[in-house]
């Protein structure tokens, strides 16, 4: 009922985290007197395009006007900005699993963060949150803001994963067509494909890379004191699909040199080959021309074996040009 609630007024959802690893939902109505315990924390998601939420985040939030118009910014890319009071503001993107849509055209994530409070806002639906919502109703979800912000990062960053390796194994099986079959040729159309979708996640993840280095770094009060070794994990894992897709990019343009040297060596033996028969056929067809010249003195015209003479002159040539080119080894 909450949630239907909420829905009308952009709110996606809002949860109490208990400090355990559970949670409980409210409703909109009761965020004005909410009142946290010392161990709850606040996490409110909500839908960017709804006008509900532009109006509560310039006007119930608490938020700067800067803050708020950083938010609610139409496009951005990943960054990190640290804000007074030990808040900061964190946006991150996520590949895009909506059906119907390419996965290279991410999502976001824009995120608020304080001691007791997280603020979340996203266009599309995300995976991440749905996933951060299972773990949360089985009381196995984060206990503190912190470990909120964390557990959101990993989520988007392990769907790189995902989509990293599926681009891999295309490109592997491309490899292995070329290799057994000389005959194959591969999809242009497709292999490109991938190289765009390689480049489009690179552009996006090396900047949240960057962030989740920051973040290794970064000591507010109300970090848990291991945050810092798992945004470094985060960094070395997104570092490892940045490398994995930048092989995959090269590896993409090694096929398609693969495949135009072929297509060069078979223009060669196939001009090389029209090269030789129009040297055989050349000076039989000096001969035919000669001979059928109607002038006089044309050899063998009286003779009735004329036609079978000539014949077998040019059958002639073409064996001794056979066996001179044969001798020069050109063929």
């Amino acid at each position: 009922m909450f949630e239907e609630e909420n829905a009308q007024w952009g709110l996606v959802h809002a949860l109490v985290l208990d400090g355990k690893g559970g949670a409980r939902s409210i409703a909109r109505t009761e965020l004005n007197d909410l009142q946290l315990q010392a161990h709850e924390s606040l996490w409110l998601h909500w839908d960017r395009s709804h006008p509900q939420t532009q109006t509560w985040l310039r006007q119930a939030s608490g938020l700067s006007a800067f803050s708020c118009d950083l938010l609610l910014e139409e496009n951005t890319r990943p960054r990190l900005l640290a804000l007074p009071d030990s808040e900061l503001l964190l946006f991150l993107r996520g590949i895009n699993l909506n059906p119907g849509a390419e996965p290279e055209d991410m999502v976001s994530v824009r995120i608020f963060a304080s001691a007791q409070r997280v603020i979340s806002l996203r266009l599309r639906p995300l995976r991440a949150t749905d996933e951060l919502l299972v773990q949360l109703n089985e009381g196995k979800g984060p206990k503190t803001t912190s470990e909120l912000v964390l557990y959101m990062a990993q989520y988007l960053t392990h769907k790189v994963q995902d989509l990293v390796s599926d681009l891999s194994e295309i490109v592997d099986d491309e490899e292995e067509k070329l290799d057994t079959d000389e005959r194959y040729a591969p999809e242009h159309g497709a292999i490109l494909q991938i190289r765009r979708r390689a480049a489009g996640l690179k552009r996006f993840l090396a900047p949240q890379r960057d962030i989740f280095g920051q973040l290794t770094r970064i000591k507010l009060p109300w970090f848990v004191d291991d945050d810092g070794d798992y945004w470094n994990e985060l960094y070395n894992s997104l570092t490892r699909y940045l490398e994995e897709l930048e092989l995959t990019r090269e590896r993409v343009g090694l096929v398609l040199e693969t495949e135009d040297r072929r297509l060069s060596v078979r223009m060669n033996r196939t001009m090389y080959r029209f090269g030789i028969i129009t040297g055989i056929f050349l000076p039989m067809s000096f001969l035919t021309g000669l001979l059928g010249i109607n002038v006089g003195g044309i050899p063998f015209s009286g003779n009735p074996y004329g036609f079978v003479i000539a014949c077998l002159m040019m059958v002639t040539v073409a064996v001794g040009q056979w066996w001179l080119f044969r001798r020069l080894r050109w063929v």
